[in-house]
């Protein structure tokens, strides 16, 4: 393990997370200026055989995956390939069904177009078959005015974005991850992960004791990454009268027919013994929820974006001014994107306003920060369904703003 003295207090408080108990299997990196300062692991990777985590253990980061298929759109915008103001229907002539013809590349990336839920159930035949599911949300009709609001597209992100990017380049959003972004930068980072990874993979546990069966999103389970549970809601509605958005929110988690938590639902990783843990989620490559990595390849990601080896600085800064926020339709609490990565929020809590990045299910967080030069990631095994998770993430990451 490695942590630069001027970070020792991060170091202790991952640490601290262990001897509390509050950890199974755990890593964290931080790039300052592109040098690395901070490469933590520890724990457990599976609690079954005992295996210990390594500092090469890759782990299922759920919705962390939303801000790398951002990147592989917005690489094909920079080549002239896609124009992110345009119509989708001008290279996915299918999407036009239904009053979507105005729907743009934008609306799709900010989370505005209306499309949360997949609203057939999908079958796991279908599951690894992008192209049919894009194609379920191709014919529907949009919940809301693409444009006029937006609300997280939790899975469906993944499958609109992904058939964007199929249709004008014939290849699946993983198969364009391995070979402009993790081959070239020699990252640990799969969208669709092989047998030998899926070998070495540290298994999701669900719960704060680590002691319940891993965990799949599921009705009443929000899979934002920094969302409270429906009793930890409850506490917090109580507290502040009548609840407002945390009240409104609760309310959702307990409703198995709420939008948030029909976007969340389907496909279903439910209908697979172990969820996310199940080779063929880990297979799958969904582009919203199916990055397998490490630590210190998601933060090495964050720091290749900002050294300019991903994308053209003036492309980032222009990504990464917000093109919509406030309430979110689905999550209620009140959430801000650029063009597909999150920015300071309630469904993104960082010290920091320059910060931008995505969470994921459980507590996963990675971010980018231009104006401090950092760039950090941390990642488990022991998945959160309270307050506690975003807490664990956000201890590190005050620990690192602290120490500069």
């Amino acid at each position: 393990m490695r942590c630069d003295p001027r970070f020792s207090r991060v170091r202790e408080v991952f640490e601290r997370h262990f001897a509390d108990g509050e950890e199974e299997g755990a890593a964290f990196a931080v790039y300052l200026d592109g040098e690395p300062v901070v490469d933590l692991w520890g724990g457990v990777a599976d609690r079954h055989t005992g295996r210990a985590w390594q500092e090469d253990t890759p782990v299922y980061a759920y919705s962390c995956t939303k801000a790398v298929t951002a990147t592989v759109l917005l690489q094909l915008a920079e080549r002239g390939l896609v124009d992110v103001g345009a119509p989708v229907a001008e290279v996915w002539p299918e999407f036009a069904a239904e009053g979507k013809e105005r729907v743009t590349v934008e609306h799709l990336l900010t989370h505005a177009a209306g499309l949360p839920v997949v609203e057939d159930p999908v079958p796991v035949e279908e599951f690894g078959d992008h192209p049919a599911i894009a194609a379920r949300l191709a014919g529907q009709r949009p919940l809301w005015e693409p444009g006029s609001a937006h609300g997280y597209h939790a899975l469906s992100y993944g499958f609109l974005v992904g058939e964007v990017v199929r249709r004008v380049t014939g290849k699946s959003v993983g198969e364009l991850v391995a070979a402009e972004i993790a081959g070239p930068l020699g990252l640990d980072l799969w969208m669709g992960a092989p047998d030998p990874v899926l070998a070495r993979a540290a298994r999701l546990t669900a719960g704060g004791d680590g002691r319940r069966a891993p965990l799949s999103p599921a009705p009443g389970s929000p899979a934002t990454g920094d969302a409270p549970s429906a009793s930890a809601l409850s506490d917090l509605a109580g507290a502040s009268g009548d609840g407002g958005a945390f009240g409104r929110m609760a309310r959702a988690v307990g409703d198995p027919q709420s939008l948030m938590n029909r976007a969340l639902g389907n496909p279903s990783m439910q209908r697979l013994k172990g969820g996310a843990n199940h080779p063929v989620i880990m297979r799958a490559g969904w582009p919203a929820a199916g990055l397998v990595t490490t630590a210190r390849a998601l933060a090495g990601f964050y720091r290749s974006l900002l050294a300019g080896d991903l994308l053209r600085p003036e492309t980032l800064r222009d990504a990464l001014r917000p093109r919509v926020g406030g309430p979110d339709r689905v999550l209620h609490l009140d959430s801000s994107f650029g063009l597909g990565y999150m920015r300071p929020a309630s469904t993104f809590f960082v010290p920091s306003a320059t910060a931008f990045g995505h969470t994921g299910l459980g507590g996963f967080v990675g971010f980018g920060d231009p104006e401090h030069g950092l760039a950090a990631a941390y990642v488990m095994n022991r998945m959160a369904d309270a307050v506690s998770g975003s807490l664990r993430a956000y201890r590190l990451t005050e620990a690192v703003y602290r120490s500069l």
